[in-house]
């Protein structure tokens, strides 16, 4: 038997993208028992839209509540035990709802299914964008695989047995949320039929203080270190590399060789994923996207690592007894 499900979405300032996602929901060919939303103290209507729908759409108002506060709230709120998570600015297909909770009547000892995400870009730099940063639905490890919360499933004892989403932490409360999960043996599933698209960042600026956040969330959480380190360390090497090709001219081939090689395998994948989605593209503008891609890196690298020495910063000042794992149920 398919279980009652409420799905939960946390929002602020949505204005322009809450309706596309309400008609998303009330398409589905499995409609949601329940829809609760948590606006976090928009000042553009877009609470106003969300009261106007009506049922299944319940909303709750909670003004300078971060995305992990809003999540707990309306899970709290909610009625049924099986979980689905999304965010605003996404498109669902029309079996989201159908595909992230078939599994959980089939198997009870799921405690979690993790859908995917895909880019919907509008420009060239969101194109070239999307392929930089998404990993496509063939480069999934699904034994290990970290769902986003954009779409994903879960029963609420895995909630209460993590103590919810961690409040303290304003970006990468999901990341956390999946690691802690899977450190506790919770089975996780992954489903790509459950496919959202979302735009990505149309600006380099917004794309730097995004992964600026995400990395200072990092750094607050105290994960993946090691993916860190390893970024330090390539970027010192390239630094300690270029010191000596200016210094020693003699070896400057050999440096610049080995510069292109490791640009070459830093950036195949990228290039990759903008071959495999240039359909209906020009030549020019896979020209413009692929030049894009370096520059991506570099920004995105760079972003990660000033945020990443500021989050743990942060972590360091509060110390690890002054933050409160668990969220109140």
């Amino acid at each position: 038997m398919v279980p009652a499900v409420s799905v939960v979405i946390t929002v602020k300032n949505e204005a322009a993208s809450i309706e596309t996602l309400l008609h998303c929901l009330g398409r589905q060919t499995r409609p949601p028992d329940e829809i609760v939303i948590v606006d976090g103290g928009s000042t553009d209507g877009t609470l106003g839209i969300i009261e106007a729908a009506g049922p299944p759409v319940r909303a709750i108002s909670a003004p300078n509540s971060n995305i992990s506060e809003g999540r707990n709230i309306a899970i709290r709120a909610a009625r049924y035990n099986v979980i689905l998570v999304t965010d605003a600015g996404v498109s669902l297909p029309d079996v989201w709802v159908e595909s992230l909770t078939k599994p959980f009547a089939a198997d009870e000892s799921l405690a979690m299914v993790g859908g995917f995400f895909e880019s919907a870009p509008q420009s060239v730099f969101e194109w070239g964008l999307g392929a930089t940063t998404l990993p496509r639905e063939n480069e999934v490890e699904p034994t290990t695989f970290m769902p986003s919360h954009r779409s994903v499933a879960f029963r609420r004892s895995v909630w209460e047995s993590l103590g919810g989403y961690p409040e303290w932490l304003d970006y990468c409360g999901d990341l956390l949320f999946d690691m802690r999960a899977r450190a506790e043996g919770f089975r996780v599933s992954f489903e790509p039929r459950a496919t959202v698209a979302f735009r990505p960042r149309s600006t380099l600026r917004a794309f730097a203080l995004q992964y600026f956040r995400y990395a200072r969330g990092d750094g607050k959480a105290r994960i993946l270190l090691k993916r860190h380190i390893v970024r330090y360390g390539v970027y010192g090497w390239a630094t300690i590399a270029c010191g000596i090709s200016l210094r020693y001219p003699s070896l400057r081939g050999v440096i610049l060789g080995a510069a292109a090689l490791f640009a070459g395998m830093y950036y195949r994948r990228p290039w990759a994923r903008l071959l495999a989605t240039r359909r209906g593209r020009s030549t020019m503008e896979l020209v413009e996207a692929v030049t894009l891609v370096p520059v991506l890196r570099l920004t995105g690298d760079v972003a990660k690592m000033a945020g990443f020495p500021t989050g743990l910063a942060w972590a360091c000042r509060v110390g690890k007894a002054g933050l409160p794992r668990r969220a109140t149920r």
